[in-house]
């Protein structure tokens, strides 16, 4: 099987952001971006979907952290649109279920090629430290936009909110190493699943 790896660099007015991905790794994140609990919650995509990844990111932080945690979605989207490839024999479907204390999420792909986000979460809270929860919602869509997959987020029960974000974020990375999956009977019968479907 080819390496599933990529990087791609995207510089912007606003942001310089260089990320790497390997889609078959142990779950390593390196990052160094600024915004501290992003970086809490992208460590969950690479322990949950043992995915190695590297992020570096510098951005007008000092305005806020909009323009940084879009950039950082859209550049690990095109990452991941990259280092998966043609797509052929993955499961292309994944879902998980994660809870953490009083808070549960689900969260299910499909690495479609058709971009889509349907994300019902009611954060209790506005901010998580200085972090504003509605950063996520600029994250998943520029991931959804860029990775060209179907994405649906739904938290179904917490109070805290920094449960409610890690459960997202722990299911997401969960889910994604189920659609990425390989099924080596699939990968010898079936098509290429590139583009839409």
């Amino acid at each position: 099987m080819a390496e599933r790896k990529a990087t791609v660099t995207r510089n912007t007015l606003e942001t310089k952001i260089t990320v790497s991905v390997n889609l078959d790794g142990s779950g390593k994140l390196n990052a160094d971006t600024g915004v501290p609990f992003l970086e809490h919650m992208l460590d969950q995509i690479a322990r949950h979907g043992l995915i190695d990844l590297d992020i570096v990111a510098k951005g007008d932080n000092h305005i806020d952290d909009h323009h940084t945690v879009e950039d950082i979605g859209i550049t690990l989207g095109q990452a991941f649109a990259q280092a998966v490839g043609d797509k052929k024999g993955i499961l292309r479907y994944g879902h998980a279920y994660c809870p953490l204390d009083e808070a549960l999420s689900r969260v299910v792909i499909d690495f479609s090629g058709r971009p889509g986000l349907d994300m019902n979460v009611e954060f209790t809270r506005g901010s998580i430290g200085r972090f504003d929860t509605q950063l996520f919602w600029e994250f998943f869509q520029g991931f959804v936009n860029h990775a060209g997959v179907t994405l649906h987020i739904d938290n179904l029960k917490g109070f805290n909110a920094h449960h409610q974000a890690e459960t997202i974020f722990k299911a997401f990375g969960r889910a994604v190493r189920g659609a990425l999956t390989i099924d080596q009977r699939a990968a010898d019968q079936m098509p290429s699943t590139k583009g839409s479907l």
